[in-house]
């Protein structure tokens, strides 16, 4: 697409190479990268941090709308808001992203891949979002091949805070979202929730009836502080979603309109136990970790009874310490053993993993951050698996951080893929990957202008595929990628902010049949532009172009997906110190496009809201 390539040269132009793209550079902080409170200048991988001011600038509600727009991810979506989406970093698969709530796995143990399905995760309790490129399994184990999204919801805060918005548009959506937070003697806490529900749009891309999406939600935080380097941390978070289906109805099983529809509720928990010892140099965690999902697929013309039934449980016990040994040396090192189970509502499966991991984080000289880690899981149904990690970073006085990583990752065969009657093989050996990246990033001007890029390569081996021939699952598949991507921030003026990334993803199929072909659904080029004024009476004007190019929907590359550009416009005018009203034009001029072959999009759609701040 010509716009693609004329986006991507702007962005160029404008940018030196780097390595990763900052929307908020709030707090600098990031615990992704290696497990533990680290910062963002010290790690040599890929990390992108989306902050609470721009998920309220840019106005999002769906998460994956904002996610696109970084570097290295490729969103799908089949259908409207609610339908199955899946986040791909790098041109990995969807399931071998690994996604983290507050710290805990939600990957869902009852889907057949095991990914977590990103259509319920709407931004109404989210403060911060990590998202980091490139595999690794080092601190979190398996499903981290492509990358890792780390979301964290609302924190306590120490004066009494409170925030909430409402909005409607089109298709007859409602939004709204609030969050309070505050403290009181030991005790600090949040609590925040949302409600969605829109009539949606047809899920079929020729269907006439309309696919509505309904979703509640809510997170919660408590922390008690027994003594100065005591703390018990409690978390939470909950949501319970209903999606209209279309499906394919006898006798033609073709795709067509239907009266299917899901439900999902999804509760994620933590409790944790903090200590700091030797002045706060070493740093104890003891925690317990769940998550559980429910899954129940209904088609109202074949009786009330559920068609599918999908139940995952995953419990996990952990240990971790942080220790600063010196100056220039931390040692970290955890403990783990997680209990996974699927229900199907015949058969029940499950399963055990003990893991022990450790990392070193070396700081020689002033401006050079090393780290090395390794990993050892002893799982119950393939055995033992030890994984590798090392990265490093280093800063130049000139504002240049030059990086490095290899990293290697794995994911552990799901239950379903072992042990379902019709298809599992138990068997099975875990994928594999291995992945390399250099980079550098650039500040000029005061931080005013931060450019970055980076080159990654990748390759997969042990992939799990659908064998057609002998109708299970068997390690048949292997991928390669390779890659850049730009990321841009610019500030020319204190209330004028510029941001960009451009990435390039060559994913090539390595599988027996399909050598040489692109991998499915994996767009070779994209680019995304934002820019955002606030004039000094108060208005907030902004837009975002998204460009993706041509893709294929299938293996064997014969379906293609042409390419399409979306633009968004916004607009926030403030009426006090604490009330403001806002709105926002999506897909302003109507682009027509697919993610999924045969599968609907939402075309131009207006949405106006209020939002109340009070601190």
């Amino acid at each position: 697409m010509k716009i693609i390539h004329l986006l991507a040269a702007s962005t160029i132009l404008v940018t030196a190479p780097a390595l990763a793209q900052d929307f908020d550079r709030d707090s600098d902080i990031v615990v992704t990268a290696s497990g533990v409170p680290q910062n963002v200048d010290t790690t040599g991988q890929a990390v992108t941090i989306i902050g609470r001011e721009t998920i309220e600038q840019r106005q999002t509600v769906a998460l994956t709308d904002l996610l696109q727009t970084t570097p290295g991810i490729t969103v799908t979506r089949n259908g409207g808001l609610g339908t199955n989406t899946a986040v791909r970093i790098r041109g990995a698969e969807g399931d071998q992203t690994l996604t983290l709530i507050d710290g805990v796995r939600v990957n869902d143990p009852s889907s057949p891949g095991g990914g977590f399905d990103f259509a319920n995760l709407l931004t109404s309790t989210i403060e911060r979002v990590e998202v980091l490129r490139g595999p690794n399994s080092v601190p979190w184990g398996s499903q981290a091949i492509g990358g890792v999204v780390n979301v964290i919801t609302q924190r306590p805060t120490e004066g009494l805070q409170a925030r909430g918005n409402v909005e409607y548009g089109d298709m007859d959506t409602l939004f709204a979202s609030g969050g309070v937070s505050g403290s009181s003697g030991i005790v600090s806490g949040s609590l925040s929730g949302g409600y969605l529900s829109t009539d949606g749009i047809s899920a079929y891309d020729r269907g006439t009836e309309r696919d509505g999406y309904r979703q509640y939600g809510a997170s919660g935080r408590v922390e008690v502080a027994f003594a100065p380097n005591i703390r018990l941390d409690l978390r939470g978070y909950w949501a319970d979603s209903r999606t209209d289906l279309d499906g394919f109805p006898a006798p033609a099983f073709t795709f067509a309109d239907t009266r299917e529809y899901s439900t999902a509720q999804e509760l994620y928990g933590y409790a944790g136990l903090n200590a700091d010892f030797l002045d706060g140099r070493f740093r104890s965690v003891v925690a317990f970790q769940i998550a559980d999902i429910d899954r129940d697929n209904y088609d109202r013309d074949a009786g009330r009874e559920p068609q599918f039934i999908g139940r995952g449980r995953s419990e996990r016990y952990t240990y971790k310490g942080d220790f600063q040994a010196l100056d220039e040396v931390r040692l970290v090192a955890g403990l783990e053993h997680e209990n996974t189970r699927y229900a199907n509502g015949t058969d029940r499966f499950s399963r055990g993993v003990t893991s022990v991991w450790g990392e070193v984080i070396l700081t020689p000289v002033e401006r050079l951050a090393i780290t090395g880690g390794v990993r050892h899981d002893d799982d119950d149904a393939f055995g033992g698996r030890t994984t590798f990690a090392a990265n490093a970073a280093y800063r130049l006085p000139t504002g240049t951080t030059l990086r490095a990583s290899y990293a290697e990752g794995f994911k552990a065969p799901t239950l379903y893929q072992l042990y379902d009657s019709f298809s599992g093989f138990d068997g099975l050996d875990p994928e594999t990957a291995k992945s390399w990246d250099v980079g550098l990033e650039q500040r000029l001007i005061g931080d005013q202008l931060v450019a970055s890029a980076t080159y990654f390569n990748r390759r997969t081996r042990n992939q799990i595929d659908y064998d057609l021939v002998r109708n299970a699952y068997f390690n048949i598949a292997r991928t390669r990628a390779e890659g850049v991507e730009i990321g841009l921030v610019m500030r020319p003026v204190e209330r004028f902010t510029i941001s960009g990334s451009y990435t390039h993803i060559a994913s090539e199929n390595r599988s027996a049949g399909f050598v040489g072909n692109d991998l499915a659904r994996r767009p070779e080029d994209s680019v995304s532009m934002s820019a955002d004024y606030r004039f000094p009476f108060g208005l907030a004007l902004g837009a975002t172009v998204l460009a993706v190019g041509d893709s294929f929907d299938n293996a064997a590359n014969t379906v293609r997906l042409d390419g399409y550009a979306l633009t968004n416009i916004r607009a926030e005018l403030p009426l006090a110190d604490r009330f403001s009203l806002y709105g926002r034009v999506e897909n302003l001029f109507d682009a027509d496009y697919r993610t999924v072959a045969n599968y609907g999009t939402i075309g131009r759609a207006v949405y106006g809201g209020v939002r109340v701040k009070l601190d």
